[in-house]
């Protein structure tokens, strides 16, 4: 997949998640508790999506990288939101270094 279509990928599915979680998953959530995790988890995913977008170009295995940060960060506060298994939760700092490892890729070296 080149990473201009990973990108439109992570978008699409940072947006359906959005929306499945504001009128579909409602009560689920509301239920659990973890409206703002589900919340927290799409904030990430969508954020990582537009600057996958942005280093598609750039640099493409940034984006790459923080897909995967979006599917251990992300996807680990999804589960977690919908099962209320809090040791889901242990998965998440994976895809938070994974984040932080592609925005540290672009700090633009000394020569």
């Amino acid at each position: 997949m080149s990473s201009s279509a990973l990108a439109a990928f992570l978008g699409f599915t940072g947006v359906a998640f959005g929306a499945f979680g504001a009128h579909a998953l409602k009560a689920t959530l509301a239920a659990h508790e973890t409206t703002a995790v589900w919340q927290t988890a799409v904030l990430y995913h969508l954020v990582h999506a537009v600057a996958s977008l942005w280093a598609s170009e750039r640099r493409p295995m940034v984006g790459r990288i923080w897909a995967a940060g979006v599917l251990f960060f992300s996807g680990s506060l999804y589960a977690l939101a919908l099962t209320n298994v809090k040791i889901l939760g242990a998965i998440t700092p994976i895809g938070g270094v994974l984040f932080l490892v592609g925005w540290a890729m672009l700090v633009p070296s000394r020569k």
